[in-house]
């Protein structure tokens, strides 16, 4: 009898058991079938929609561009990573996801009417056949670019390597053809490696793309070589780019077997621990990794593994805050879906994405967090280090802002006008050490302003302006005027003035446009190096073994610095893709 209960009783569980799961089952069929009835009435919706619009709106649609419209403004409520790339961007796609194109080898911005040369790289076809900053380009293969966008100029010039392009240039008035032969350029993820005295390596890394670790290795093997005793790795500006080269970029300087980051989405075979697994190039040489707001997703792997790992000091600024992983998925007429699957984790446990992409600074990098949504995390050394919105250094050196006056010359381009100028009028600089921007050049720079007719207003005037033509919509102007009069006396600049006040950073804008002309990009940053701050910073945290053990260890207090200026460019996102995974 007790026997047939416990039977009676193990049945009865079992049936409960499978009811339970039959019902967990339905539930969950049913919500699918919820949701799949909702996407494939929406769908049928916006079709319907375009249909009728097609049919009945009083003008020609282009499908083209409302379609892409409409698939961007879907995708911008997700976050700002995930994007669509149309067929007509293929070429655009296919150089992110590389670091290669076929082209001429140079940079183009507006100019009036047509686009003007704006950087050249070295060794390419258009450096080759002399082509130069500061040339107007007028017409490629005979065709006319008057009025046509940058975008549209730079399609025209990009083609398959090996094809042949004509390209009109004007310089000084007079037009001169050059038969070019387009290569496939391949920029240089280290623009710049070297010593910056006789103990310290330097290497500016400038972007993760495929095998970007061999370039990386070269230099940092150079600099030992060079009897390098301690190593300054440059992240500032870098966009980022493969995940896996970021792991490949630790384990130069960490021993194998250590977590660099990992991977965690919905779908799980996304799911992913990357670990170092190769012998170090050199796992005890002091280091110190230098950001600023530029530096995103892969290179705050870069640095935040370094950090976490207690392998090197942090120095700089705040970097961007991005920690989200995107893959690329092929889509229908050779279109792209660039999306979000997984967020990062280093090997404290921390997710430096920001989780508010509600508030960013104007270069889309993290601006303010509340402090309720960051978390503490410890370092292998147990220090204190926090999620939520990018890489905080160890030691923060932060940028001033440039002064008006200088940020109105760099903008509208009058320090690029006269630069040409200058390299034109100084053809026999063969040298950085021969060229010297003396008191005479400043004054000629002076003169150059002032026959171009050069003014513009302070902030403080066009707040001024402002608020007196609402004093006048208002009718308070008049009851006032007297004042207002005497407080547009009060705070007009003097541009004599200004130029005198801020010449140090004026002139060293210029200084760096005209020896980039001369020596190109990594003879423009052999130059800058010599007055960076935040570089000079990590360079005497190096030579101070006191200080560079006692930030590692935790025991350190905080410092603070402020940079004259901030002449590293931050650079746009560049994305990269490798294995159809990349952090950017």
């Amino acid at each position: 009898m007790l026997v047939m209960k416990k039977i009676r009783s193990f049945r009865i569980i079992i049936v409960f058991s499978l009811l339970l799961i039959a019902g967990i089952s339905t539930g969950f069929l049913v919500n699918q079938e919820t949701r799949d009835f909702r996407i494939a009435k929406n769908l049928d919706v916006f079709f319907s929609l375009f249909r009728e619009l097609n049919t009945f709106y009083v003008d020609e649609i282009d499908p083209d561009k409302v379609i892409k419209a409409g698939i961007d403004n879907m995708l911008k409520t997700l976050d700002p990573y995930t994007v669509y790339f149309p067929e007509s961007e293929a070429d655009e796609f296919a150089i992110m996801t590389t670091g290669k194109y076929g082209g001429i080898g140079s940079l183009v911005r507006n100019a009036g009417d047509y686009v003007i040369i704006s950087e050249v790289y070295k060794g390419f076809p258009a450096d080759k056949a002399g082509i130069k900053p500061g040339d107007l380009l007028k017409r490629v293969d005979g065709t006319s670019l008057k009025g046509l966008p940058t975008d549209k100029v730079s399609e025209k010039l990009k083609g398959n390597p090996g094809t042949d392009i004509n390209v009109t240039i004007e310089r000084n008035g007079k037009e001169t053809e050059y038969p070019l032969k387009r290569e496939k350029i391949v920029m240089p993820p280290v623009p710049y490696w070297g010593m910056i005295d006789s103990k310290t390596g330097y290497i500016r890394f400038t972007n993760f793309t495929q095998n970007c670790i061999d370039d990386v290795k070269t230099a940092l093997l150079a600099l030992k070589n060079n009897n390098a005793q301690q190593i300054i790795l440059d992240l500032r500006g870098n966009p980022g780019g493969l995940l896996t080269e970021a792991v490949e970029i630790v384990n130069l300087f960490v021993a194998e077997g250590n977590e660099v980051v990992s991977t965690k989405g919905k779908v799980k075979q996304f799911d992913e621990d990357f670990k170092t697994t190769k012998q170090p190039v050199d796992e005890k040489i002091p280091l110190a990794v230098v950001i600023n707001r530029g530096s995103a997703s892969a290179s705050e792997i870069v640095a935040g593994a370094i950090q976490d790992l207690d392998r090197g000091v942090i120095v700089g600024q705040r970097s961007y805050g991005k920690g989200l992983v995107q893959i690329t998925r092929p889509l229908s007429y050779n279109t792209q879906l660039k999306v979000t699957t997984a967020k990062y984790y280093i090997p404290s446990g921390r997710c430096i994405q920001a989780r508010d992409f509600s508030h960013p600074n104007e270069d889309g990098s993290v601006g303010i967090i509340p402090d309720s949504l960051i978390s503490e995390f410890k370092t292998k050394n147990g220090r204190i280090v926090k999620d939520g919105g990018g890489i905080t250094p160890d030691i923060e050196v932060l940028p001033a802002p440039l002064s008006q006056i200088a940020l109105e010359l760099f903008i509208r381009n009058y320090i690029f006008d006269f630069a040409t100028n200058y390299y034109w009028a100084h053809p026999d600089i063969k040298s950085p050490e021969q060229f010297k921007f003396t008191d005479q050049d400043y004054s000629d720079f002076k003169t150059f302003l002032l026959n171009r007719k050069f003014s513009y207003k302070t902030s403080t005037e066009e707040s001024l302006n402002e608020l007196i033509t609402n004093a006048k919509k208002e009718k308070y102007y008049d009851i006032h005027k007297d004042l207002f009069n005497d407080l547009e006396n009060d705070i007009a600049h003097n541009l004599d003035q200004d130029l005198k006040m801020f010449r140090s950073e004026i002139t060293d804008l210029i200084e760096d446009e005209i020896i980039s002309r001369y020596f190109y990009e990594n003879g423009a940053i052999a130059w800058t190096i010599q007055n960076d701050d935040q570089l000079l910073k990590a360079r005497d945290i190096l030579n101070n073994n006191e200080e560079y053990n006692s930030i590692l260890k935790g025991t350190a207090g905080s410092i603070l610095v402020t940079r004259k200026n901030d002449q590293i460019n931050i650079k746009p996102e560049n994305p990269q893709n490798i294995r159809n995974m990349e952090p950017l």
